[in-house]
């Protein structure tokens, strides 16, 4: 299904956010998401199902100064 991630058009097979994390390469990565502009917890990710069209933002924290 196509869906956005980060705002680029992705192609991806999973059905639920959880799965596209790992299917994008983020699998046991720390970052936070977003399914269509609303927070979701990483404790309700394996429950968030994907839709066409969906957006999703992934941001990882940065170190530095």
């Amino acid at each position: 299904m196509k869906i956005t991630v980060n705002g680029t058009a992705t192609e991806v097979r999973a059905d639920t956010l959880a799965a596209a994390l790992d299917e994008l390469g983020y699998g046991d990565a720390k970052v936070a998401t977003a399914l269509n502009e609303s927070f979701v917890p990483a404790a309700a990710r394996g429950q968030t199902a994907l839709s066409p069209g969906d957006r999703v933002e992934i941001v990882a924290p940065r170190q530095g100064g």
